[in-house]
């Protein structure tokens, strides 16, 4: 009887040692580790948020850039010969007009590559008088590659002169020429800096004498313009 215990022992400890590695008593999480505490209620939140942002996405959408190309490269421009055909310019200037300031604003229409229709309209505040000017110009170009693009200018007009309030006198309007040319620098495709210079001739009369009378004053600005291409 005393040899029972030790065969019981001895059967223990052989269970034992057959026990696979991976067993687990009862309770005990998988692996040994701290059982997963996500719940669903956490799981909930995490969607309603993912939600919630991509609402804030769709009613704050990433601002889209009119030219995708201008948007990557802002100061590129194109390569070769530039082609001014139908394209519309749009620009303020500031100068002056013989020894008094100018305020002008152009627009200049291209038909073609080398021909173009411009329309200026500035205004010349004195001291004394203050004078309008109005010009329909054509301007002329030959096109070449790179930044710089030179023409020339020649238009006809009128001016109209106001005496202020020191002079006692009567509004009048002159016959006016321009000669000129300038040169633009393109910052990039549809921006230019203009430098634009002209003489300014007013055709008038003299009181109670004949003839005409030309008087001579030099123009000078310089602005920005604004181009567009227009397809006909």
């Amino acid at each position: 009887m005393n040899a029972l215990p030790g065969a019981m022992a001895c059967a223990l400890a052989a269970l034992v040692v057959l026990a696979p590695a991976g067993a687990r008593a009862a309770g005990e999480p998988a692996g040994g580790g701290a059982a997963d505490t996500l719940s669903a209620s956490d799981r909930a939140a995490d969607s309603l948020e993912a939600a919630a942002a991509a609402r804030e996405r769709a009613a704050h959408p990433p601002l889209e850039a009119l030219n995708p190309e201008l948007a990557a490269r802002p100061y590129h421009i194109a390569s070769g010969t530039r082609d001014f055909s139908h394209q519309l310019s749009l620009g303020p200037a500031y100068g002056f007009l013989g020894s008094e300031h100018l305020f002008a604003f152009r627009a200049t229409y291209n038909p073609g590559s080398w021909f173009g229709y411009e329309a200026s309209l500035g205004h010349n505040p004195g001291q004394a008088v203050h004078a309008m000017l109005h010009t329909l110009s054509v301007v002329v170009r030959r096109p070449l590659s790179g930044r710089f693009q030179p023409y020339l200018s020649a238009g006809f007009g009128m001016v109209m002169v106001s005496p202020g309030q020191t002079v006692n006198a009567s509004p009048v309007t002159k016959n006016t020429v321009s000669v000129g040319g300038g040169l633009e620098f393109y910052i990039r495709n549809d921006l230019a800096l203009r430098a634009d210079a002209r003489q300014a001739t007013i055709l008038g009369q003299l009181r109670d004498q004949a003839g005409i009378v030309a008087y001579n004053y030099a123009e000078g600005t310089i602005g920005l313009a604004f181009y567009r291409r227009i397809r006909p």
